[in-house]
């Protein structure tokens, strides 16, 4: 069975074809262009804003032209992580899906079902022909993973529509109608280059085998991040021995957990046999701690050539200090609604840049604004402590939660008419561009809905197959009893 196989069909025929397109974030021409031609084809109007945001409408079906406009609503990049062993270039080659079971996966990378799915979902509501609908309004936004940049640019009379859905949660049967707001702190220091010492031992080290994952919605989970582990080991080594730090690298997106982390050392010879003692005991420590959540994790050490330079002592203890300092994941748990997560932060990426930097990637979610910055003045004053130069992004709202929404209350008489169930209402940890459109338009009435995907933003990403055919009806339900408008 392939995806080809896979009801319904519509919206499996949609989601192939999205997954041929590269669409890496910031880089969204060829899928931009794709969305434009299905517009031609399909005899739609569509239009595209300076930033790249892509609009295509549709007017209602015979019999439902007196409903409100209803905005349906998807990001159209995705994001682009692979494992070491995966040749794949994101930015020329389609996607490689296969079914497994009752998932849908991709060999190697990120499947882009985020939110991939949420498209397909719009171009089948804009193709097809027997949806009862009143006027509908397809918004794709771009760079929503790396910079929200498509709903920040959004005009304020782009959209005509009073409600939104949007399609970019995970989890068939909730309905979302809050989410977090986000920042990002960003963490450089400035390294000289020490001449490589005589009579030492180099090796490179590496963390690898972690499940990543989505540093928003999968930050609860207590899943491992390959900085810290990394780190864990070089500042414990540094505490026993001379150790020199020639490279370290670790972790890649702001919104992903990090799954892999290396670097190469050196201690005296003297002090050889310390290296593999400490990462067997290392090892055995980590395997022990992460056992219920990351089975796969390896410390694997082995030989490295002596390197050309490396980083100054003073900086090199600086660096280790302030990131074992630096916290990551839950920092506080709402107190209004049980189990949601109210404050977290992700130490992203360590990444040696030209001019001698290394940058630290970190990133701090909270749906309440004054936490958020809190959590990001923490960041903030580690690394100022270790002498580094620390910068804030302005960052982004989150989406406070209306229980008096009149489309959530569509939205849950729908699921429980369909499925004789009652969904979930929760809100999210992860960020959504909801808060965003409500700067823009206030009185926006908006829910959040998607099918069943795990492992978002890391290569495991998979999609539940049943799910999406549960998730369909239940979204053309949705469209054909919004309320007539008074």
């Amino acid at each position: 069975m392939t995806i080809k196989d896979l009801k319904p069909e519509i919206v499996w025929k949609y989601f192939h074809e999205i997954t041929q397109v590269p669409r890496p974030s910031k880089k969204e021409g060829k899928i931009i262009e794709y969305l434009l031609e299905f517009a031609k084809k399909n005899n739609l109007n569509a239009v595209k804003d300076d930033a790249g945001n892509v609009l295509i409408t549709k007017p209602a079906t015979k019999g439902y032209e007196n409903l409100p406009v209803v905005i349906l609503q998807s990001h159209i990049d995705m994001v682009c992580e692979k494992n070491n062993d995966t040749v794949h270039d994101f930015e020329n080659d389609p996607i490689q899906t296969y079914v497994d079971g009752d998932w849908l996966k991709a060999k190697g990378t990120t499947l882009g079902a985020d939110n991939g799915l949420g498209m397909a979902a719009e171009l089948a509501v804009l193709a097809s022909d027997d949806i009862e609908h009143g006027p509908i309004e397809c918004l794709f936004t771009i760079d929503e993973e790396t910079g929200l940049t498509g709903a920040y640019a959004l005009g304020k009379d782009f959209l005509k529509g009073k409600i939104l859905i949007n399609l970019d949660t995970e989890e068939e049967g909730e309905l979302y109608i809050g989410c977090a707001g986000g920042k990002g702190t960003t963490v450089t220091f400035n390294y000289k280059e020490d001449q490589t010492p005589m009579n030492y031992y180099w090796f490179n080290i590496q963390v690898k085998g972690l499940n990543g994952g989505h540093s928003g919605s999968e930050i609860h989970k207590g899943l491992g991040n390959a900085n810290k582990i990394l780190n864990r080991y070089l500042w414990a080594l540094m505490r026993k021995t001379d150790m020199r730090l020639a490279t370290i690298d670790g972790g890649n997106l702001h919104n992903a957990i990090a799954r892999e982390a290396s670097a190469v050392a050196g201690v005296p010879v003297g002090d050889k046999e310390m290296v593999a003692q400490w990462a067997n005991v290392f090892a055995a420590d980590i395997e022990g701690e992460y056992r219920g959540v990351e089975p796969n994790v390896k410390i694997h050490v082995e030989t490295a050539t002596e390197p050309s330079f490396v980083i100054d002592e003073d900086t090199t203890h600086n660096l280790l200090n302030a990131i074992c300092a630096c916290p990551h994941g839950v920092m506080a748990m709402s107190n209004d609604i049980p189990g949601l997560v109210e404050a977290s932060t992700n130490l992203a990426s360590v990444k040696m840049k030209d001019n001698n930097r290394i940058v630290i990637g970190t990133s701090q979610r909270s749906s309440t604004e004054s936490l958020k910055n809190s959590v990001a003045n923490m960041i903030t004053a580690v690394f100022t402590l270790a002498k580094a130069k620390v910068e804030q992004s302005e960052g982004y709202p989150g989406w406070k939660p209306n229980p008096n929404s009149a489309i959530l209350d569509v939205a849950k008489a729908s699921y429980k008419r369909l499925y004789n169930a009652e969904p979930k209402v929760m809100a999210i940890h992860a960020g959504l561009e909801c808060g965003l459109f409500l700067e823009k338009y206030p009185y926006l009435d908006m829910v959040s809905c998607g099918p069943t995907i795990t492992d978002a933003h890391s290569p495991a990403e998979q999609v539940n197959i049943p799910s999406v055919a549960k998730w369909w009806p239940f979204l053309l339900d949705v469209l054909k009893n919004i309320p007539a408008e008074k």
